[in-house]
């Protein structure tokens, strides 16, 4: 016998197994023929049209892997579904434990809640957010979290004039607004 040929048995009149050897379906040829329906029922099986791909294409892969012995079973297309229906219903329970994990999870977490922003000062800070991305953190580090000139420096990497220059240019140009806006109404 050689390697990659299927042995099939037959009984002779006598009652005894004679080997008939032939050729050992290609790979490809099986792949082309099965996909379609392994992809249905790892679909039908997980309920995950994402899933069934990739849990058709992984057991295509395994029988890829050992086709010199999968190409001789009786059913190669069986083995292979008993691979993907395996697949699909461990993807399932793996879904059902993450989901009650998440589940689990979010209930011991509290929530913590954002502080408020008075009415009143909400839209200064709308205005602070049209500001340049450093003058914003600068002002929020100061304003918001009291911090230091210093402390903004650290937080910032730059150095305590640097954080200073935005601390200025951010107030200078909320004054011209605050200005503007007492002139409009």
């Amino acid at each position: 016998m050689f390697i990659g040929e299927k042995v099939h048995r037959r009984t002779d009149v006598s009652g005894q197994h004679d080997p008939l050897v032939s050729g050992l379906e290609p790979f490809d040829d099986f792949y082309r023929r099965e996909i379609r329906r392994l992809v249905g029922l790892a679909y039908a099986v997980s309920g995950s049209r994402l899933a069934a791909d990739d849990i058709a294409q992984e057991a295509m892969l395994a029988a890829y892997r050992k086709w010199d012995e999968v190409g001789r079973l009786d059913s190669p297309a069986g083995w292979v579904r008993r691979v993907v229906s395996n697949q699909a219903v461990s993807t399932v329970r793996r879904r059902i434990a993450e989901a009650k994990g998440l589940g689990r999870l979010a209930a011991r977490q509290t929530v913590s809640e954002l502080p408020e922003i008075p009415e009143e000062s909400e839209w200064i800070w709308r205005e602070v957010r049209r500001l340049p991305k450093r003058q914003i953190q600068v002002i929020a580090l100061r304003y918001y979290d009291q911090l230091s000139l210093s402390e903004i420096a650290e937080v910032l990497d730059c150095t305590k004039e640097t954080a200073n220059t935005h601390l200025r240019r951010a107030r200078q140009t909320l004054d011209r607004r605050l200005e503007n806006r007492g002139d409009s109404t």
